[in-house]
């Protein structure tokens, strides 16, 4: 049988997502966890592959299994992991559900603040200039025009193409009481696929726009020259959360 995870995690302690050796990862700890309490070897495989330092709140991954999982097992799961990580859900799946390929789009949103927010430490990225989030949110639409992203890409990986298919792409402002009432500008951006540190490098461009570095013809020059060496700086990876990943309700029907 085919099993599917739903959890979350903040990601300050982990070396990202994947397992390496000698290095604290989510999934090293979750197969740790999951090996020990059904008692037999599993290996799991996640939606994606978060980097060191980032964040999920709404992350899948998928194991097979001879065995029946415990019905309390994500209430064992829950005591038996750090409390960095939670699990929200276990459900059996289609054989054929995959937890990274079957996906039909993901969400990251990307956390600044011109504010010294003391509750969200290690949640946000503290900017230190007043952004034109007007003039962001028009770079963001042009962003929507394109589908090489090359010039946002990290150099040297074994990505096969660097095309991705945007749905959304927007800066918003957000209050949350728990953080004083400190406000962040959230940057909130859907497509089909990612590029590795991708979301960190447009962000970081968006923002050159926003502090008047960047116009809009530049940010198109940038684009077109598919050479990462013109984008903007990748952003620290604290900010950044995977916050929404999308499937066909057909391949989550339990078999």
């Amino acid at each position: 049988m085919r099993y599917l995870l739903h959890l979350a995690y903040n990601g300050a302690n982990y070396c990202g997502w994947q397992t390496q050796p000698g290095l604290p990862t989510v999934q090293q700890t979750l197969e740790q966890a999951l090996t020990t309490l059904m008692r037999t070897p599993i290996a799991i495989v996640g939606c994606g592959r978060t980097d060191t330092g980032v964040h999920a709140s709404d992350f899948y991954a998928h194991f097979d299994s001879d065995k029946a999982p415990e019905e309390n097992l994500v209430f064992k799961l829950n005591s038996y992991l750090p409390a960095d990580i939670v699990i929200y859900g276990l459900t059996a799946v289609a054989s054929n559900f995959h937890a990274r390929f079957s996906a039909t789009a993901r969400t990251y949103q990307y956390h600044v603040s011109t504010n010294r927010l003391p509750f969200a430490q290690g949640l946000y990225n503290r900017i230190y200039f007043q952004p034109d989030i007007d003039a962001m949110n028009e770079a963001a639409k042009v962003l929507m025009e394109y589908d090489d992203f090359t010039s946002f890409a990290k150099l040297h990986t074994d990505n096969k193409t660097n095309i991705c298919h945007l749905t959304e792409a927007h800066w918003d402002r957000m209050c949350d009481s728990r953080m004083g009432g400190g406000e962040e500008l959230v940057f909130t951006i859907t497509s089909n696929r990612f590029l590795r540190n991708m979301v960190r490098s447009v962000t970081g461009t968006l923002l050159d726009v926003g502090r008047g570095k960047l116009d809009i013809a530049g940010l198109r020059h940038i684009i077109e020259l598919k050479n990462r060496c013109a984008a903007g700086v990748s952003m620290p990876a604290q900010g950044l959360f995977l916050t929404k990943v999308q499937y066909d309700n057909d391949l989550l029907q339990t078999t």
